[in-house]
Protein backbone atom coordinates (compact mmCIF):
# COMPACT_ATOMS: atom_id res chain seq x y z
CA UNK A 1 0.00 0.00 0.00
CA UNK A 2 2.92 2.45 1.10
CA UNK A 3 4.82 1.40 -2.39
CA UNK A 4 1.17 2.20 -4.19
CA UNK A 5 0.50 5.59 -2.22
CA UNK A 6 4.09 6.74 -3.31
CA UNK A 7 3.34 6.39 -6.86
CA UNK A 8 0.20 7.89 -6.94
CA UNK A 9 1.33 10.71 -5.01
CA UNK A 10 4.82 11.07 -6.74
CA UNK A 11 2.46 11.26 -10.36
CA UNK A 12 0.14 13.63 -9.43
CA UNK A 13 3.17 15.93 -7.98
CA UNK A 14 4.49 15.65 -11.55
CA UNK A 15 1.57 16.11 -13.35
CA UNK A 16 1.21 19.71 -11.01
CA UNK A 17 4.94 20.43 -12.19
CA UNK A 18 4.33 19.89 -15.37
CA UNK A 19 0.99 21.88 -15.47
CA UNK A 20 2.70 24.54 -13.80
CA UNK A 21 5.81 24.56 -15.98
CA UNK A 22 4.04 25.14 -19.08
CA UNK A 23 1.75 27.43 -18.03
CA UNK A 24 5.20 29.77 -17.02
CA UNK A 25 6.16 28.63 -20.63
CA UNK A 26 3.54 29.85 -22.00
CA UNK A 27 3.84 33.37 -20.39
CA UNK A 28 7.45 33.33 -20.85
CA UNK A 29 6.66 32.71 -24.70
CA UNK A 30 4.19 35.31 -24.33
CA UNK A 31 6.64 37.94 -23.12
CA UNK A 32 9.15 36.89 -25.81
CA UNK A 33 7.01 37.31 -28.71
CA UNK A 34 5.54 40.82 -27.53
CA UNK A 35 9.31 42.60 -27.09
CA UNK A 36 10.23 40.86 -30.56
CA UNK A 37 6.41 42.54 -32.25
CA UNK A 38 7.80 45.75 -30.77
CA UNK A 39 10.77 45.99 -31.78
CA UNK A 40 9.86 44.96 -34.85
CA UNK A 41 7.31 48.59 -34.83
CA UNK A 42 11.08 50.70 -34.35
CA UNK A 43 12.83 52.17 -37.05
CA UNK A 44 15.88 50.32 -38.07
CA UNK A 45 18.12 53.20 -36.43
CA UNK A 46 15.61 52.71 -33.29
CA UNK A 47 16.43 49.34 -32.50
CA UNK A 48 19.37 49.07 -30.11
CA UNK A 49 19.76 48.32 -26.52
CA UNK A 50 20.92 51.24 -23.43
CA UNK A 51 24.95 50.66 -23.43
CA UNK A 52 24.84 48.57 -26.48
CA UNK A 53 26.13 47.98 -29.85
CA UNK A 54 23.83 49.57 -31.77
CA UNK A 55 22.70 51.80 -29.24
CA UNK A 56 19.30 52.39 -28.57
CA UNK A 57 16.51 52.97 -26.21
CA UNK A 58 15.78 49.73 -24.76
CA UNK A 59 16.70 47.96 -21.55
CA UNK A 60 18.95 45.09 -21.90
CA UNK A 61 17.31 43.59 -18.71
CA UNK A 62 13.81 43.89 -16.77
CA UNK A 63 11.70 42.09 -14.52
CA UNK A 64 8.00 41.48 -15.13
CA UNK A 65 5.39 39.52 -13.16
CA UNK A 66 2.58 37.50 -15.46
CA UNK A 67 0.37 34.75 -14.24
CA UNK A 68 1.95 35.34 -10.45
CA UNK A 69 5.42 34.37 -12.33
CA UNK A 70 8.18 36.01 -11.95
CA UNK A 71 10.45 36.77 -15.31
CA UNK A 72 13.26 37.89 -16.47
CA UNK A 73 13.52 39.09 -19.42
CA UNK A 74 16.76 40.20 -21.36
CA UNK A 75 17.42 41.48 -24.81
CA UNK A 76 20.60 41.42 -26.86
CA UNK A 77 20.78 43.80 -30.50
CA UNK A 78 23.60 42.86 -32.23
CA UNK A 79 25.65 43.97 -35.63
CA UNK A 80 25.82 41.13 -37.98
CA UNK A 81 27.75 40.33 -41.10
CA UNK A 82 26.17 38.28 -43.91
CA UNK A 83 28.68 35.94 -45.19
CA UNK A 84 26.94 36.19 -48.49
CA UNK A 85 28.99 38.86 -49.25
CA UNK A 86 32.20 37.77 -47.71
CA UNK A 87 32.79 38.38 -43.78
CA UNK A 88 35.57 40.69 -42.18
CA UNK A 89 38.17 41.63 -44.50
CA UNK A 90 36.91 39.63 -47.34
CA UNK A 91 33.89 41.39 -46.84
CA UNK A 92 33.17 42.43 -51.11
CA UNK A 93 31.74 45.64 -50.16
CA UNK A 94 33.54 46.61 -46.98
CA UNK A 95 30.42 46.91 -45.20
CA UNK A 96 30.29 44.83 -41.90
CA UNK A 97 27.47 45.97 -39.84
CA UNK A 98 24.97 44.24 -42.93
CA UNK A 99 21.86 43.80 -40.74
CA UNK A 100 20.56 43.54 -37.32
CA UNK A 101 19.70 40.80 -35.05
CA UNK A 102 17.63 40.72 -31.64
CA UNK A 103 17.67 37.94 -29.31
CA UNK A 104 15.27 37.56 -26.46
CA UNK A 105 15.72 35.62 -23.82
CA UNK A 106 13.20 34.62 -20.40
CA UNK A 107 13.89 33.70 -17.65
CA UNK A 108 12.03 32.12 -14.46
CA UNK A 109 12.45 29.79 -11.56
CA UNK A 110 10.74 26.34 -11.56
CA UNK A 111 11.00 23.43 -8.70
CA UNK A 112 13.50 21.94 -11.45
CA UNK A 113 15.68 25.19 -11.09
CA UNK A 114 15.94 27.84 -13.81
CA UNK A 115 14.46 27.67 -16.88
CA UNK A 116 14.90 29.87 -20.26
CA UNK A 117 13.59 30.36 -23.57
CA UNK A 118 15.34 31.92 -26.32
CA UNK A 119 13.53 33.53 -29.66
CA UNK A 120 15.18 35.40 -32.15
CA UNK A 121 15.00 37.81 -35.19
CA UNK A 122 16.76 39.48 -37.84
CA UNK A 123 16.38 42.94 -38.65
CA UNK A 124 17.16 44.13 -42.19
CA UNK A 125 18.00 47.80 -43.29
CA UNK A 126 16.15 49.61 -45.07
CA UNK A 127 15.50 48.82 -49.03
CA UNK A 128 18.02 46.25 -47.98
CA UNK A 129 20.74 48.28 -48.47
CA UNK A 130 23.81 48.34 -46.24
CA UNK A 131 24.80 50.73 -43.31
CA UNK A 132 28.71 52.11 -43.11
CA UNK A 133 28.58 52.25 -39.49
CA UNK A 134 31.72 54.38 -38.14
CA UNK A 135 33.74 51.91 -35.37
CA UNK A 136 35.40 48.80 -35.45
CA UNK A 137 35.52 45.42 -34.39
CA UNK A 138 35.87 43.84 -31.25
CA UNK A 139 36.75 40.18 -31.61
CA UNK A 140 37.24 37.70 -28.35
CA UNK A 141 38.32 34.18 -28.28
CA UNK A 142 38.04 31.95 -25.05
CA UNK A 143 39.46 28.93 -23.73
CA UNK A 144 40.34 26.92 -21.23
CA UNK A 145 43.79 25.70 -19.71
CA UNK A 146 44.08 22.45 -22.40
CA UNK A 147 43.48 25.19 -24.82
CA UNK A 148 40.19 23.79 -26.08
CA UNK A 149 37.37 26.63 -27.09
CA UNK A 150 35.01 27.57 -24.72
CA UNK A 151 31.42 27.98 -25.34
CA UNK A 152 28.78 29.89 -23.46
CA UNK A 153 30.79 32.12 -21.47
CA UNK A 154 29.57 35.51 -20.72
CA UNK A 155 31.85 38.44 -22.70
CA UNK A 156 31.40 42.06 -20.75
CA UNK A 157 32.64 44.97 -22.70
CA UNK A 158 32.12 47.85 -20.95
CA UNK A 159 33.66 51.65 -22.21
CA UNK A 160 31.92 55.03 -20.34
CA UNK A 161 34.74 56.99 -21.96
CA UNK A 162 32.81 56.68 -25.70
CA UNK A 163 29.91 58.16 -26.92
CA UNK A 164 27.12 56.87 -26.26
CA UNK A 165 28.77 54.15 -23.22
CA UNK A 166 29.24 50.91 -24.01
CA UNK A 167 28.06 48.25 -21.25
CA UNK A 168 26.84 44.90 -22.96
CA UNK A 169 27.27 41.31 -22.33
CA UNK A 170 27.59 38.56 -25.34
CA UNK A 171 28.59 34.65 -25.19
CA UNK A 172 30.51 33.15 -27.07
CA UNK A 173 29.91 30.16 -29.88
CA UNK A 174 31.09 26.42 -29.77
CA UNK A 175 34.37 27.63 -31.38
CA UNK A 176 34.80 30.32 -28.44
CA UNK A 177 34.37 33.17 -30.22
CA UNK A 178 32.84 36.38 -29.89
CA UNK A 179 32.54 39.79 -31.60
CA UNK A 180 31.23 42.89 -31.42
CA UNK A 181 30.50 44.63 -34.64
CA UNK A 182 30.38 48.64 -35.19
CA UNK A 183 32.02 49.16 -31.98
CA UNK A 184 32.52 53.38 -31.49
CA UNK A 185 36.43 54.25 -31.91
CA UNK A 186 38.27 54.89 -28.73
CA UNK A 187 40.05 54.13 -26.16
CA UNK A 188 39.65 52.42 -22.44
CA UNK A 189 37.35 48.91 -23.05
CA UNK A 190 37.11 47.01 -20.05
CA UNK A 191 36.77 42.85 -21.08
CA UNK A 192 35.55 40.61 -18.16
CA UNK A 193 35.11 37.17 -18.82
CA UNK A 194 33.25 34.61 -16.56
CA UNK A 195 31.23 31.33 -16.59
CA UNK A 196 29.67 29.92 -13.61
CA UNK A 197 32.09 27.50 -11.56
CA UNK A 198 34.74 29.01 -13.81
CA UNK A 199 37.54 31.29 -13.43
CA UNK A 200 37.80 35.30 -14.48
CA UNK A 201 39.80 36.68 -16.97
CA UNK A 202 39.95 40.50 -17.64
CA UNK A 203 41.62 43.78 -18.98
CA UNK A 204 44.07 45.62 -16.20
CA UNK A 205 43.95 49.35 -15.81
CA UNK A 206 47.60 51.26 -15.55
CA UNK A 207 48.07 52.24 -11.77
CA UNK A 208 50.76 53.27 -9.86
CA UNK A 209 51.68 49.97 -9.17
CA UNK A 210 50.80 47.90 -12.14
CA UNK A 211 52.19 50.60 -14.79
CA UNK A 212 52.62 47.63 -17.54
CA UNK A 213 49.03 46.17 -17.08
CA UNK A 214 48.82 42.29 -19.26
CA UNK A 215 46.44 42.96 -20.58
CA UNK A 216 45.71 46.34 -21.03
CA UNK A 217 42.02 47.80 -21.60
CA UNK A 218 41.63 47.65 -25.62
CA UNK A 219 41.41 49.88 -28.29
CA UNK A 220 39.23 50.70 -31.13
CA UNK A 221 39.87 51.63 -34.45
CA UNK A 222 37.75 53.28 -37.70
CA UNK A 223 37.21 50.27 -39.74
CA UNK A 224 39.90 47.82 -37.87
CA UNK A 225 39.69 44.87 -35.87
CA UNK A 226 41.22 44.51 -32.32
CA UNK A 227 41.28 40.67 -30.81
CA UNK A 228 42.19 39.40 -27.84
CA UNK A 229 42.49 35.99 -26.50
CA UNK A 230 41.30 35.12 -23.02
CA UNK A 231 42.09 31.61 -20.94
CA UNK A 232 39.63 30.28 -17.89
CA UNK A 233 38.92 26.90 -16.65
CA UNK A 234 36.66 25.24 -13.73
CA UNK A 235 37.45 26.42 -10.37
CA UNK A 236 39.63 24.29 -7.30
CA UNK A 237 39.48 24.11 -3.79
CA UNK A 238 42.63 24.48 -1.58
CA UNK A 239 42.63 23.35 1.91
CA UNK A 240 45.59 24.58 3.79
CA UNK A 241 46.48 22.82 7.78
CA UNK A 242 49.33 23.56 9.70
CA UNK A 243 50.87 21.64 12.14
CA UNK A 244 54.01 21.43 15.01
CA UNK A 245 57.02 19.99 12.93
CA UNK A 246 57.29 16.15 13.87
CA UNK A 247 60.17 16.26 17.02
CA UNK A 248 61.83 14.05 19.02
CA UNK A 249 60.96 13.54 22.38
CA UNK A 250 61.80 11.31 25.51
CA UNK A 251 61.07 9.25 28.76
CA UNK A 252 63.66 8.89 31.14
CA UNK A 253 64.14 7.79 34.81
CA UNK A 254 67.60 8.92 36.66
CA UNK A 255 66.38 6.91 39.46
CA UNK A 256 66.32 9.96 41.95
CA UNK A 257 63.09 8.39 43.59
CA UNK A 258 61.07 5.27 42.72
CA UNK A 259 58.24 7.39 40.98
CA UNK A 260 58.63 6.11 37.35
CA UNK A 261 59.26 2.61 38.42
CA UNK A 262 55.50 0.79 38.53
CA UNK A 263 56.92 -2.96 39.82
CA UNK A 264 59.99 -4.39 41.06
CA UNK A 265 61.25 -7.08 42.53
CA UNK A 266 64.17 -7.78 44.73
CA UNK A 267 65.02 -3.69 44.14
CA UNK A 268 65.73 -1.00 45.43
CA UNK A 269 66.03 2.44 44.37
CA UNK A 270 69.34 4.62 46.09
CA UNK A 271 71.70 7.19 45.35
CA UNK A 272 70.62 7.88 41.98
CA UNK A 273 70.59 4.16 40.47
CA UNK A 274 68.47 0.73 40.48
CA UNK A 275 70.17 -2.49 42.40
CA UNK A 276 69.65 -5.57 43.79
CA UNK A 277 68.56 -5.14 47.29
CA UNK A 278 71.05 -5.64 50.32
CA UNK A 279 69.72 -8.70 52.92
CA UNK A 280 71.96 -9.15 55.72
CA UNK A 281 75.00 -8.10 53.80
CA UNK A 282 74.27 -10.25 50.57
CA UNK A 283 72.34 -9.45 47.48
CA UNK A 284 69.69 -11.90 45.94
CA UNK A 285 70.72 -13.80 43.07
CA UNK A 286 68.56 -11.86 40.66
CA UNK A 287 66.11 -8.77 40.39
CA UNK A 288 63.47 -7.28 38.23
CA UNK A 289 61.87 -3.76 37.92
CA UNK A 290 59.56 -2.35 35.08
CA UNK A 291 58.65 1.13 34.53
CA UNK A 292 55.70 3.02 34.22
CA UNK A 293 54.05 3.37 30.31
CA UNK A 294 55.39 5.65 28.13
CA UNK A 295 52.17 6.90 26.58
CA UNK A 296 53.33 10.09 24.20
CA UNK A 297 50.45 12.18 22.66
CA UNK A 298 50.34 12.06 19.08
CA UNK A 299 53.04 9.32 18.71
CA UNK A 300 54.39 9.24 15.69
CA UNK A 301 57.03 6.59 15.69
CA UNK A 302 58.99 4.71 18.67
CA UNK A 303 62.97 5.17 18.44
CA UNK A 304 65.20 3.63 20.99
CA UNK A 305 65.81 2.95 24.23
CA UNK A 306 69.11 3.45 25.83
CA UNK A 307 70.92 3.08 29.26
CA UNK A 308 73.29 3.76 31.50
CA UNK A 309 74.72 1.01 33.47
CA UNK A 310 77.28 -0.60 35.84
CA UNK A 311 78.49 -4.69 35.96
CA UNK A 312 80.70 -5.44 38.52
CA UNK A 313 82.54 -8.74 37.59
CA UNK A 314 79.74 -11.97 37.32
CA UNK A 315 77.11 -9.71 37.14
CA UNK A 316 74.35 -8.81 34.08
CA UNK A 317 71.60 -6.44 33.51
CA UNK A 318 69.34 -7.68 30.44
CA UNK A 319 66.62 -5.41 29.48
CA UNK A 320 63.37 -5.43 27.79
CA UNK A 321 60.42 -3.46 26.27
CA UNK A 322 56.35 -4.25 27.53
CA UNK A 323 53.34 -3.08 26.69
CA UNK A 324 50.89 -1.12 28.79
CA UNK A 325 49.44 -4.51 30.14
CA UNK A 326 53.03 -5.96 30.89
CA UNK A 327 53.12 -8.20 28.35
CA UNK A 328 56.71 -8.56 26.10
CA UNK A 329 56.49 -7.28 23.06
CA UNK A 330 57.19 -10.40 20.77
CA UNK A 331 59.74 -11.07 18.74
CA UNK A 332 58.50 -11.55 15.43
CA UNK A 333 57.97 -7.33 16.44
CA UNK A 334 61.23 -6.76 18.16
CA UNK A 335 63.68 -9.26 17.48
CA UNK A 336 65.76 -10.44 20.83
CA UNK A 337 63.28 -9.00 22.78
CA UNK A 338 62.80 -12.32 24.47
CA UNK A 339 66.30 -12.85 25.24
CA UNK A 340 66.97 -9.47 26.54
CA UNK A 341 69.49 -6.57 25.56
CA UNK A 342 72.92 -5.59 26.95
CA UNK A 343 74.07 -3.23 24.22
CA UNK A 344 72.93 0.19 24.40
CA UNK A 345 70.89 1.78 22.41
CA UNK A 346 68.33 -0.67 21.08
CA UNK A 347 66.25 0.29 18.14
CA UNK A 348 62.55 -0.24 18.34
CA UNK A 349 61.23 1.72 15.36
CA UNK A 350 59.98 -1.18 13.90
CA UNK A 351 57.44 -1.38 16.85
CA UNK A 352 53.93 -0.07 15.09
CA UNK A 353 52.73 2.39 17.15
CA UNK A 354 48.93 1.88 15.88
CA UNK A 355 49.12 -1.36 17.89
CA UNK A 356 51.60 -0.38 20.25
CA UNK A 357 50.55 3.15 21.59
CA UNK A 358 52.01 2.94 24.87
CA UNK A 359 55.25 0.79 26.15
CA UNK A 360 57.69 0.19 28.88
CA UNK A 361 60.93 -0.67 29.43
CA UNK A 362 62.02 -3.05 32.19
CA UNK A 363 65.24 -4.70 33.31
CA UNK A 364 66.01 -8.34 35.18
CA UNK A 365 69.32 -7.84 37.43
CA UNK A 366 72.01 -10.94 38.15
CA UNK A 367 74.47 -10.77 40.71
CA UNK A 368 76.47 -13.10 43.46
CA UNK A 369 76.21 -12.22 47.06
CA UNK A 370 78.75 -10.17 47.07
CA UNK A 371 77.85 -7.24 43.95
CA UNK A 372 75.39 -5.93 42.34
CA UNK A 373 74.80 -4.32 39.00
CA UNK A 374 73.41 -1.00 38.97
CA UNK A 375 71.45 0.84 36.66
CA UNK A 376 72.00 4.80 36.51
CA UNK A 377 69.75 5.89 34.02
CA UNK A 378 67.16 4.52 31.26
CA UNK A 379 65.54 6.35 28.15
CA UNK A 380 62.90 5.68 25.73
CA UNK A 381 63.28 8.07 22.57
CA UNK A 382 59.95 8.79 20.45
CA UNK A 383 58.92 11.22 17.60
CA UNK A 384 55.72 13.27 17.96
CA UNK A 385 53.40 14.89 15.65
CA UNK A 386 52.44 16.45 13.45
CA UNK A 387 50.38 18.11 16.13
CA UNK A 388 47.64 21.15 14.88
CA UNK A 389 49.05 24.35 14.88
CA UNK A 390 45.81 26.86 15.14
CA UNK A 391 45.79 30.79 13.93
CA UNK A 392 48.82 30.34 12.00
CA UNK A 393 49.02 33.35 9.55
CA UNK A 394 50.14 32.56 5.82
CA UNK A 395 50.52 34.39 2.28
CA UNK A 396 49.51 32.63 -0.22
CA UNK A 397 50.82 33.61 -3.88
CA UNK A 398 50.31 32.34 -7.81
CA UNK A 399 52.72 32.70 -10.44
CA UNK A 400 50.21 34.12 -12.73
CA UNK A 401 51.38 37.88 -13.52
CA UNK A 402 48.90 40.91 -14.44
CA UNK A 403 51.40 43.21 -15.30
CA UNK A 404 54.62 44.83 -13.52
CA UNK A 405 54.89 48.02 -11.93
CA UNK A 406 57.68 49.63 -9.48
CA UNK A 407 58.07 46.71 -7.25
CA UNK A 408 58.23 44.18 -10.07
CA UNK A 409 55.81 41.94 -11.20
CA UNK A 410 51.94 42.17 -10.52
CA UNK A 411 51.06 38.82 -9.13
CA UNK A 412 47.01 37.74 -10.03
CA UNK A 413 46.66 36.17 -7.06
CA UNK A 414 48.43 37.41 -3.91
CA UNK A 415 46.57 36.88 -0.33
CA UNK A 416 46.61 36.17 3.18
CA UNK A 417 44.78 33.70 5.17
CA UNK A 418 44.95 32.43 8.42
CA UNK A 419 44.72 28.62 9.45
CA UNK A 420 42.25 29.41 12.18
CA UNK A 421 40.89 27.50 15.47
CA UNK A 422 41.42 24.54 13.70
CA UNK A 423 44.60 24.83 12.10
CA UNK A 424 42.44 23.69 8.82
CA UNK A 425 41.41 26.56 5.86
CA UNK A 426 39.56 25.12 2.91
CA UNK A 427 39.98 27.75 -0.11
CA UNK A 428 37.32 27.52 -2.32
CA UNK A 429 37.09 29.07 -5.83
CA UNK A 430 41.18 28.85 -6.31
CA UNK A 431 42.03 29.45 -9.92
CA UNK A 432 44.53 26.91 -11.62
CA UNK A 433 47.81 28.07 -10.73
CA UNK A 434 50.81 27.55 -9.11
CA UNK A 435 50.86 28.71 -5.82
CA UNK A 436 53.62 29.31 -3.08
CA UNK A 437 53.04 29.32 0.20
CA UNK A 438 54.96 31.29 2.90
CA UNK A 439 54.66 31.97 6.77
CA UNK A 440 55.93 35.32 7.93
CA UNK A 441 58.64 35.45 10.43
CA UNK A 442 56.56 37.51 12.37
CA UNK A 443 54.42 34.66 13.25
CA UNK A 444 57.90 33.72 14.98
CA UNK A 445 57.68 30.29 12.96
CA UNK A 446 59.67 28.79 9.89
CA UNK A 447 58.15 25.88 7.54
CA UNK A 448 60.16 22.66 8.02
CA UNK A 449 58.79 20.50 5.72
CA UNK A 450 55.02 20.94 3.57
CA UNK A 451 53.01 17.85 1.67
CA UNK A 452 53.63 18.44 -1.29
CA UNK A 453 56.44 20.75 -1.20
CA UNK A 454 55.85 24.35 -2.64
CA UNK A 455 55.07 25.67 -5.17
CA UNK A 456 51.70 23.67 -4.80
CA UNK A 457 49.96 23.28 -8.52
CA UNK A 458 46.42 23.32 -8.44
CA UNK A 459 44.91 22.09 -11.40
CA UNK A 460 41.42 23.38 -12.79
CA UNK A 461 38.29 21.04 -11.29
CA UNK A 462 40.22 19.71 -8.54
CA UNK A 463 40.68 19.57 -4.66
CA UNK A 464 43.94 19.78 -3.04
CA UNK A 465 45.17 19.45 0.72
CA UNK A 466 48.67 21.24 1.29
CA UNK A 467 49.82 20.59 5.13
CA UNK A 468 52.75 22.94 6.44
CA UNK A 469 54.96 21.78 9.26
CA UNK A 470 56.28 24.46 10.96
CA UNK A 471 59.18 24.92 13.38
CA UNK A 472 60.61 27.81 15.76
CA UNK A 473 61.62 30.71 12.86
CA UNK A 474 65.58 30.89 13.03
CA UNK A 475 67.08 33.84 11.14
CA UNK A 476 68.29 32.11 8.57
CA UNK A 477 67.47 28.43 7.41
CA UNK A 478 67.36 26.31 4.40
CA UNK A 479 64.64 23.55 3.17
CA UNK A 480 65.32 21.25 0.53
CA UNK A 481 63.39 18.95 -1.23
CA UNK A 482 64.78 15.76 -3.03
CA UNK A 483 62.99 14.36 -6.35
CA UNK A 484 63.88 11.78 -9.16
CA UNK A 485 64.41 12.90 -12.30
CA UNK A 486 60.33 11.85 -12.96
CA UNK A 487 59.09 14.56 -10.60
CA UNK A 488 58.88 11.76 -7.47
CA UNK A 489 59.85 12.65 -3.95
CA UNK A 490 62.09 10.89 -2.42
CA UNK A 491 61.40 10.41 1.55
CA UNK A 492 64.73 8.89 3.41
CA UNK A 493 67.06 10.59 1.05
CA UNK A 494 70.03 11.69 2.59
CA UNK A 495 70.65 15.60 2.62
CA UNK A 496 74.44 16.34 4.13
CA UNK A 497 74.98 20.45 4.53
CA UNK A 498 78.15 21.67 5.37
CA UNK A 499 80.79 24.81 5.62
CA UNK A 500 83.81 25.16 7.87
CA UNK A 501 83.08 23.67 11.28
CA UNK A 502 79.44 23.52 10.19
CA UNK A 503 78.46 19.64 9.18
CA UNK A 504 74.90 18.04 9.35
CA UNK A 505 73.09 15.55 7.92
CA UNK A 506 69.27 14.86 8.05
CA UNK A 507 67.40 12.02 6.57
CA UNK A 508 64.60 13.28 3.93
CA UNK A 509 61.22 12.99 5.74
CA UNK A 510 58.43 11.74 4.29
CA UNK A 511 57.38 14.65 2.66
CA UNK A 512 60.88 14.41 0.83
CA UNK A 513 62.16 17.08 2.70
CA UNK A 514 65.04 18.02 4.86
CA UNK A 515 65.22 20.97 6.70
CA UNK A 516 68.07 22.87 8.14
CA UNK A 517 67.95 25.77 10.99
CA UNK A 518 69.70 27.99 13.03
CA UNK A 519 72.42 28.86 9.75
CA UNK A 520 74.71 31.76 9.03
CA UNK A 521 74.05 33.62 5.40
CA UNK A 522 76.37 32.28 3.12
CA UNK A 523 76.73 33.51 -0.60
CA UNK A 524 78.82 32.00 -3.45
CA UNK A 525 79.22 35.69 -4.17
CA UNK A 526 80.80 36.21 -0.45
CA UNK A 527 83.23 33.65 -0.90
CA UNK A 528 81.08 31.74 2.28
CA UNK A 529 78.75 29.28 -0.17
CA UNK A 530 77.97 25.85 1.93
CA UNK A 531 78.34 22.41 0.20
CA UNK A 532 75.10 20.09 -0.65
CA UNK A 533 75.73 16.31 -0.70
CA UNK A 534 72.50 14.52 -1.35
CA UNK A 535 72.70 10.86 -2.13
CA UNK A 536 69.19 8.08 -2.42
CA UNK A 537 69.31 4.37 -3.25
CA UNK A 538 69.30 3.66 -7.02
CA UNK A 539 69.62 7.48 -7.27
CA UNK A 540 72.92 9.42 -8.78
CA UNK A 541 74.87 11.13 -6.05
CA UNK A 542 73.96 15.06 -6.07
CA UNK A 543 76.40 17.42 -4.78
CA UNK A 544 77.23 21.19 -5.49
CA UNK A 545 79.12 23.93 -3.59
CA UNK A 546 77.75 27.14 -4.57
CA UNK A 547 74.65 27.02 -2.17
CA UNK A 548 73.28 30.47 -1.04
CA UNK A 549 71.76 30.74 2.11
CA UNK A 550 69.91 34.53 2.91
CA UNK A 551 67.31 34.30 5.65
CA UNK A 552 64.41 31.89 4.84
CA UNK A 553 65.76 29.64 1.51
CA UNK A 554 64.51 26.88 -0.21
CA UNK A 555 66.35 24.52 -2.61
CA UNK A 556 65.13 21.69 -5.02
CA UNK A 557 67.52 18.86 -5.81
CA UNK A 558 66.65 16.70 -8.70
CA UNK A 559 68.47 12.92 -8.76
CA UNK A 560 69.08 11.34 -12.06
Amino acid sequence: MMIVFTGIVGAFQLTVDAVSNNKARAGAIALANERLEYIRSLSYDAIGTSGGIPAGALAQTATSSLNSVLYTRRTFISWEDDPQDGVGAGDTNGVVTDYKAAKVSVSWESRQGTRTITMATRISPPNGVEQAVPGGTLSFLVTNDADQPLSNASVRVFNAGVSPAVDLTTLTDANGAASVLGAPAGAGYQISVTKAGYSTSQTYSASSTNTNPIPGHLGVALNQTTAQNFEIDVLSTLAVETFEAIRQEEWNDTFTDSTKVATSTNIIVIGGGAELVDIDGAHPASGQLIAVTASPSFLYRWKEIAWTDTKPFGTEVRYRVYDASYNQIPDSVLGGNSAGFTVSPVNISAIATSTYGSLRVGAVLSGDTSATPSIQNWNMSYEVGPIPLPDISFTMQGAKTIGSGPGGPVYKYDGTHSSGASARIELANIEYDSYTLAIPASSGYDIASSCGPQPSVITPASSAVSRLYLTPHTTHSLLVDVKNAGGTLLPGATVRLSRGAYDTTVVADQCGQAFFSNLSSGTVGGGNAYTIDVSASGQTPYSSAEVNVSGTTRLSVILN
